[in-house]
């Protein structure tokens, strides 16, 4: 039989055995005045080490499983929060906020050489614009009536500085601009994502006759009105992003947009047809120069 221990309640005797003993050896207290000794358990004694140290476990594990599960429930209303912030944000730089997204705005994604590139997420790459800029991936939105949108990412003063810039259908007009940041100067450098700052770019032209110059931030106010508009006062810094920001993304698109232009200007100015005897249309002529 497993060994027990009995004590005394008259003087704190301790007895091992299988029952108590009639009497106290050493107070002569009987059988009756003995109590058995409950072995306690590891975690019995709620101010031991080792009942705080697995209480503080069990906390942390709990908390943390909670924690797990309600990021999990709430990570798909999140990217849904995400995904729409980022098409309003499109539809604001076109000045359609009321137009239905998915039935306005077709996404795309270029090469270098300004060709689609199937089995691509756009949404996805918007999230990490700059690596998808470095692995030769361009996101564009096509806007149901001719004009394009064309994500822009750099640096500011203190961070990240990201927009949308909308183009007209000549591939050459701001139609709109949107700007974000991440930590820029209040009244100063974060000026840039205010809708007043912004409407300074509208009808602003990204070439200059053929060739790229985008738009310039200049300090102490814009001296061309066709491709400069006023630096933000006390905001170099974010300025200076800013224009760094729009040449280097839209100049990833350029393959793309020279071939709209030039396909615009062969619209806009046709050549002569060439009758069947090589000679050029008379009616052509005459519409050619009136």
């Amino acid at each position: 039989m497993a060994t027990k221990k009995f004590r005394c309640n008259v003087c704190g005797y301790i007895h091992e055995g299988s029952a108590a003993p009639d009497t106290c050896p050493v107070c002569g207290a009987p059988a009756s005045e003995f109590t058995e000794v409950k072995k306690k358990g590891l975690l019995s004694d709620t101010n031991s080490n080792a009942y705080i140290l697995l209480y503080s476990t069990v906390m942390v594990v709990v908390v943390a499983a909670l924690l797990a599960v309600a990021s999990l429930s709430l990570q798909s209303r999140q990217y849904a929060n995400e995904l729409n912030e980022k098409k309003q944000s499109i539809l604001a730089s076109l000045s359609a906020e009321n137009e239905n997204y998915d039935a306005f705005i077709e996404a795309r994604v270029l090469d270098a050489e300004g060709q689609p590139v199937e089995g691509e997420d756009v949404f996805a790459l918007l999230n990490d614009l700059p690596g998808a800029f470095d692995a030769g991936l361009y996101p564009i939105f096509q806007a149901a009536d001719g004009r394009v949108v064309i994500p822009v990412t750099g640096s500011g003063l203190w961070g990240p500085i990201w927009g949308y810039v909308a183009l007209e259908k000549d591939m050459n007009t701001i139609a709109g601009i949107v700007m974000a940041h991440k930590g820029e100067t209040p009244g100063l450098g974060a000026e840039i994502a205010t809708p007043k700052y912004q409407a300074k770019f509208v009808g602003k032209k990204i070439f200059d006759g053929n060739r790229f110059v985008s738009v310039i931030l200049r300090k102490g106010g814009a001296k061309d009105p066709e491709h400069e508009v006023d630096a933000i006062s006390g905001g170099t810094k974010t300025s200076d992003g800013v224009t760094a920001m729009l040449y280097n993304s839209i100049g990833h698109y350029l393959p793309l947009l020279e071939a709209r232009r030039r396909t615009a200007s062969m619209i806009m100015h046709p050549g002569p047809v060439i009758r069947e005897d090589g000679e050029v249309s008379n009616d052509q002529n005459v519409e050619n120069h009136e």
